[in-house]
């Protein structure tokens, strides 16, 4: 059965079915061509996901007309908000000019100015045209540099979705080959637990094959599963003394957890990092930075020199004109703004008004996050929660991620739709720096409207 054809009495669907009819038709159409009618998996959502028409700011339309305070954000790229003023004039001009030349160009320059200026580790930049690329290339990176094959990841840690980093990643957290992938790939990685770091400690002194240790410094799913305190810090101590690769994934962390990502809000320089959303304005892009002597291993000239091979690196979209400039006018604000600052301080605020919600209605519920994060913890299992004080360390992998009702999820997503909010499907999102009080009063009433929705429907008690 199609999702578009699934039954369910649940008001809140219903309501959502009858507010987006548009959506409904263009999935319908959808639905005939694209695999589950869509093009990415954390757009999926059961009758049918949201038809977006245009966006400004911290709110975003739907092609029905309704407008939503968006903490989608563009899968996280949104930092200044949707359709910033200096990115599109950058973008528009830069049209005009040539959408791609086949040729180096100033604005490649200026952008890797912008990183190298930005990113603590970053002393050579290459750019790719998305995350999972520069993920594939930095792990490329590491092997060669070390002439050693295994990398240290860690459980639910999302690093893109090439061969390498699926298994335990996006899927078959119990160990197992995910389809389509080959075994001997899935034997290069490690991948370990993060309840504590002494595990992974023991088995770089244990070892002597480990390339790298890779990691969301988040915390897995931009740390939907956060890390004990310390974790990074004592991986970068056992690294540097084992001759170990650190390789932080600030794709997300990148310019949101501060100016310089989580590795200078956290004082951790690891050896290499890769960077996307922010780091291209919010078009396609992504980038691997990190030690000269490392990122060499792209440079003809000093492989020549070291009479060494060349690591190849084509990419038809590499550096494309338009990411380009739509990445320098974004950066120059965040390099020369509080926009970072801003947006951590409201994404405090907002889980501040959330959790106030879920303490008024009497709902297990926890509301936690990072920096301009926040995560909504709906307790599928029942577990004894207070929401004052939920701490999501005590649950753990299995706890938070491993126990997540997709359907659940779903209804709380639509709740907040039908009231005006867009989150992520975790449920969770990002906050920009144009999101205000106003947003956040709305958010609030949003949450607890839903709650109450739910809780009429019998998906909840309190």
């Amino acid at each position: 059965m199609a999702a578009a054809e699934t039954v369910t009495n649940s008001a809140i669907v219903a309501d959502y079915r009858a507010r987006t009819p548009g959506s409904g038709a263009l999935f319908a159409r959808a639905d005939r061509l694209l695999p589950s009618g869509i093009t990415h998996d954390g757009r999926y959502l059961d009758p049918w996901p949201l038809y977006a028409s245009h966006g400004r700011g911290s709110r975003k339309w739907c092609v029905d007309g309704h407008e939503y305070v968006d903490y989608f954000g563009g899968h996280g790229a949104m930092l200044l908000g949707h359709s910033h003023p200096a990115v599109v004039e950058a973008v528009q001009r830069q049209a005009a000019l040539g959408t791609h030349l086949g040729a180096s160009h100033e604005l490649e320059v200026r952008w890797a100015e912008l990183v190298t200026r930005l990113i603590p580790c970053a002393e050579k930049v290459r750019f790719t045209a998305s995350g999972t690329e520069a993920s594939n290339m930095v792990i490329r990176l590491a092997r060669a540099f070390t002439g050693k094959s295994k990398i240290v990841r860690f459980l639910g840690h999302f690093h893109g979705w090439h061969d390498g980093v699926v298994a335990g990643g996006t899927s078959n957290f119990d160990g197992s080959v995910p389809s389509g992938i080959v075994p001997g790939v899935v034997d290069q990685s490690i991948v370990m637990p993060t309840d504590d770091v002494a595990p992974t400690l023991a088995l770089l002194e244990d070892r002597d094959d480990i390339a790298a240790v890779m990691l969301e410094p988040s915390g897995a799913s931009w740390g939907q599963v956060p890390l004990p305190a310390g974790f990074v810090a004592a991986l970068r101590e056992a690294t540097a003394r084992q001759g170990v690769l650190l390789i932080l994934d600030e794709v997300i962390t990148g310019f949101r957890w501060s100016r310089g990502g989580a590795q200078e809000a956290m004082g951790v320089k690891p050896d290499l990092c890769i960077l996307a959303k922010i780091v291209a304005g919010g078009l396609p892009g992504g980038a691997v930075a990190g030690r000269r002597d490392i990122m060499d291993l792209i440079d003809f000239a000093a492989m020549r020199a070291a009479k060494r091979d060349k690591i190849p690196h084509p990419g038809t979209y590499n550096a494309n004109p338009l990411s380009a400039a739509a990445a320098v006018a974004a950066l120059e604000i965040v390099a020369g703004t509080d926009a970072s600052a801003k947006a951590i301080a409201t994404g405090e605020r907002l889980r501040d008004a959330l959790r106030q919600v879920v303490i008024d209605e009497a709902v297990p519920w926890g509301v936690y996050g990072q920096a301009s994060s926040f995560q909504i913890f709906p307790n599928p299992l029942g577990v004894k929660i207070d929401p004052a004080t939920f701490d999501p360390l005590a649950l753990g992998f299995k706890g938070l991620k491993g126990a997540r009702d997709a359907a659940l999820s779903g209804k709380i997503r639509m709740g907040l739709m039908n009231n005006g909010v867009d989150v992520m499907g975790s449920p969770g999102g990002f906050v920009s720096a144009t999101h205000d009080n106003a947003d956040l009063e709305h958010t609030a009433r949003a949450l607890r409207s839903t709650i109450r929705a739910l809780k009429s429907e019998r998906e909840i008690r309190g």
